[in-house]
């Protein structure tokens, strides 16, 4: 028994002593789906497609992997050099090494170790994650395409971004009619509803006449207690904020959200997730990227007793998961990975495919269009993103809010003097016309 124990040590001192000896950063684009390709671009998130794979070696010959997606991941790769000569079990905690370095050296622990990286942070609860599908903004017709599609692909439900540029009523009604009954749908309002007074109304129809509605994340402000605690008490669907928006203590003793959204290094998702199991308030992870991320996701939702609702990937929407094999989705669930580290195996011939120099994500000069229903149509100089005119103008309730009927639509640029002249003056400030 004594001997058993001590070549147990023996191999632990060797896994544990392994080092780092290279990182390589690996720039790729990966581009979207065609079908989501013009939706993203118009609200300036195709430049998520900008993916750096981190790819860390050790000097016991294990390779572990991670990414970082460039234009929006919570934190880029720092320093790499740091790591070089410590062992990636000293190092895996570090949030401030970012994203897709900290990926990386748990996938290299849980390699180096002969187990799953969920053992590595935490006791297992759960065998199956749930997963949600996910899409930016876009059209009532093109969410009705891209819910069919989730279905496709074994999602039992989706998250929606709802845009007072669209017709919420429209899209929801539509991903209603083209979903079975047991599918159900969440909508992130990034605050576009501004405040209570415009908030039920709109909440309280849309989960009276839509039961597939489950949860509503952000309706309004999530530094305004007091308001999002009242308009709590005036709808019955559960509603959601990022933890953290206030005070942990705050968010919970006030009793203002009914579960949060939790993303970032895992530090600080581990410690995030036992407070809110400590307030049994349950949450979705939001981990946004290819199939690296979603196994990161995955291992994560593993151990986190409360990571109840489900988590938010972006996964599928890309081209390439980058992985050999597809993350399968079965009822809305996805398996734990049992192999080590992160569990499937990296495709290096699409690492070579997207890999190149400098990612270029410029695009052609366009125009976005909002129509309303009376006739008045606003044009906003190249996209929707939250740094534009656009996202603003909605911000300060230039127009109405979730207005029935309204239309936006990407116009490509004609060459014509008129759309010159158009998007020049979009450019100063949108322009309100008839036309």
């Amino acid at each position: 028994m004594s001997v058993g124990l001590a070549s147990a040590n023996k191999m632990s001192a060797g896994v544990t002593s392994a080092k780092i000896t290279e990182v390589e950063r690996i720039l790729l684009v990966v581009p979207f789906v065609d079908r989501v390709r013009r939706e993203m671009e118009r609200a300036r998130i195709h430049t998520w497609s900008e993916v750096e794979v981190i790819r860390v070696v050790t000097d016991a010959g294990v390779v572990g992997y991670g990414e970082t997606l460039q234009n929006y991941t919570w934190g880029r790769v720092n320093l790499a050099e740091r790591v070089i000569g410590r062992s990636p079990f000293s190092l895996m905690w570090d949030d401030s090494l970012g994203s897709g370095l900290q990926m990386a050296l748990l996938d290299a622990a849980g390699k180096l170790a002969g187990v799953p990286a969920y053992q590595l942070l935490g006791q297992k609860v759960r065998d199956w994650c749930p997963i949600s599908f996910w899409d930016h903004d876009m059209s009532p017709e093109k969410y009705e395409i891209e819910v069919k599609k989730s279905v496709e692909l074994g999602y039992t439900c989706m998250k929606i971004k709802a845009r007072p540029w669209f017709d919420v009523y429209e899209t929801i009604e539509r991903m209603s009619a083209a979903t079975p009954d047991y599918f159900s749908i969440d909508a992130d309002w990034n605050d576009f509803l501004l405040n209570v007074s415009n908030a039920v109304p709109v909440l309280r129809k849309l989960e009276e006449d839509f039961p597939k509605i489950k949860i509503y994340e952000g309706p309004i402000q999530a530094d305004d207690v007091p308001g999002n605690k009242l308009l709590r008490s005036q709808i019955r669907t559960a509603t959601a904020h990022h933890f953290g928006s206030v005070p942990g203590r705050t968010a919970i003793g006030e009793g203002y959200c009914d579960g949060f959204v939790i993303g970032g290094g895992l530090s600080r998702v581990i410690a995030d997730g036992h407070s809110s199991a400590m307030a049994n308030m349950p949450f979705f992870l939001q981990l946004v990227g290819t199939g690296l991320t979603t196994l990161s996701a995955l291992h994560l939702g593993a151990v986190l007793s409360h990571a109840q609702w489900p988590a938010i990937t972006c996964h599928e929407l890309y081209s390439h998961s980058l992985l050999a094999e597809r993350i399968e989705v079965v009822g809305g669930y996805a398996r734990v990975p049992e192999a080590p580290g992160l569990g499937m195996e990296i495709d290096e011939a699409a690492l070579a495919k997207y890999r190149v120099e400098e990612a270029d994500l410029s695009l052609p000069k366009r125009l976005v269009k909002y129509s309303r229903t009376n006739g008045v149509n606003v044009y906003f100089a190249d996209n929707s993103h939250s740094t534009a005119p656009m996202w603003q103008y909605f911000r300060q309730a230039n127009q109405p809010l979730f207005e029935r009927g309204v239309k936006t639509e990407l116009l490509d640029d004609d060459g014509s003097p008129a759309f010159a002249d158009l998007h020049k003056q979009a450019l100063i400030a949108p322009v309100l016309s008839r036309q």
